[in-house]
C-alpha cells in the first residue's frame, strides 16, 4: 500500500531517512565515539531507520502531532521518579544540539537512551550525575529543522 508524504510528519520522517541514508558512516562514527564501550557495535542508525520505515507504512492520516514512540524531531515531556520533576526535550540531530534551548542530540546520553522509547514507559538513564529513571509523558513531532 502506497501512502502519500503530504503530510508534514511523512515528509519530516522521509528527509531523516534521506539524510541518515547519505551520513550514514559519518553518524555511525560519531555513534561509535560517545557510546559507552558495550554499546559501541550496536547497529544504532540500522535499528532507527527499520522503526521509522514500519511507522511510515502504518500511518494513518488522520494521526496528530502526538507519536506512540521518540523519533528524530520528537519533543519529549519527561518526569524524573526521584524527585518529581519535569522536563523537556527536543531531540536532533548533533548539529541542531542546544541544550540551553532544550535541543539535544540523539547522540548525546539522554537522547540515545530516549530514543525509540514508547509513551508512558519507564526508562533507566545514565547521566553524568549517575543513574535514575523517567517516565516519558508526552511525545509530539516538532520539525525544526
Amino acid at each position: 500500500m502506497s501512502h502519500s508524504t503530504r503530510h508534514p510528519l511523512l515528509n519530516s520522517l522521509v528527509k531523516q531517512l534521506t539524510f541518515i541514508d547519505e551520513k550514514r558512516v559519518e553518524l555511525q562514527d560519531l555513534y561509535k565515539a560517545n557510546a559507552p564501550n558495550p554499546e559501541r557495535n550496536h547497529p544504532f542508525f540500522d535499528v532507527y531507520v527499520d522503526e521509522v520505515e514500519r511507522f511510515i507504512v502504518e500511518f494513518d492520516q488522520r494521526a496528530t502531532s502526538s507519536l506512540p514512540k521518540v523519533f528524530i524531531g520528537s519533543q519529549v515531556s519527561v518526569v524524573f521518579e526521584e524527585d518529581n520533576f519535569e522536563d523537556q526535550f527536543t531531540i536532533g540531530f548533533p548539529e541542531q544540539s542546544d541544550p540551553d534551548r532544550g535541543y539535544i542530540s540523539v547522540l548525546s546520553p539522554l537522547g540515545r537512551q530516549l530514543l525509540l522509547r514508547s509513551l508512558d514507559e519507564v526508562v533507566p538513564v545514565s547521566t553524568p550525575n549517575g543513574e535514575t529513571r523517567v517516565v516519558i509523558r508526552k511525545i509530539d513531532f516538532k520539525d525544526y529543522q
